[in-house]
């Protein structure tokens, strides 16, 4: 079942819904669930002359925790670490590099000088701009954030942000595979 997640690196209710729905339910079900995190949430992008810009809903930290989440999220192969460092790095972004380098140090992260590359370059600019694409071609169009589809269907967003792994589970629906996972 793929659930992929559209949020905001400062969002209270992103915050939430990563650390206390998406990780746990991950951590249950991760043989029937794949992850996809899409950073970006409610912000504009533009390009003058040949210069990316955005404009985050939360101000500039946010656009810089944006695209150090993207970066992470692009070169953290491991789905279950990768969701470890972005939960871990979404409870505390108001200073985006040190949340990355403090959580990627806890969780063992190898590669964190590839992740700050990539900050640091185009590569995180242009990252953030496929997220704002993919975002902004969802339909029905964005209105809250998170905004979660499950096999690329918005479908109950209550029922979704409240209990991940029912509606996973039902979307999953091969009882008999999803049994230990689902009857929990």
């Amino acid at each position: 079942v793929l659930v992929v997640v559209f949020y905001e690196s400062l969002c209270p209710d992103s915050k939430y819904f990563l650390t206390k729905q998406l990780l746990p339910a991950f951590k249950i079900a991760s043989s029937i669930m794949e992850v996809q995190l899409v950073p970006y949430g409610k912000a504009t992008t533009s390009n003058t002359e040949g210069k990316l810009y955005f404009d985050c809903q939360h101000g500039p930290t946010e656009c810089q925790a944006n695209i150090y989440h993207a970066c992470a999220v692009e070169i953290i192969k491991d789905p279950m670490l990768r969701l470890e460092v972005i939960s871990c790095m979404i409870r505390d972004n108001r200073l985006p590099q040190s949340a990355l380098h403090k959580c990627a140090k806890q969780h063992k992260v190898e590669n964190i000088d590839i992740i700050q590359k990539c900050f640091d370059s185009d590569k995180g600019f242009q990252l953030l701009k496929l997220n704002g694409e993919a975002t902004n071609a969802l339909r029905p169009p964005v209105t809250f954030i998170p905004t979660i589809t499950v096999d690329g269907f918005q479908g109950r967003q209550a029922s979704i942000l409240k209990n991940l792994l029912s509606e996973v589970c039902q979307v999953f629906g091969d009882k008999e595979n999803a049994k230990n996972i689902c009857t929990q």
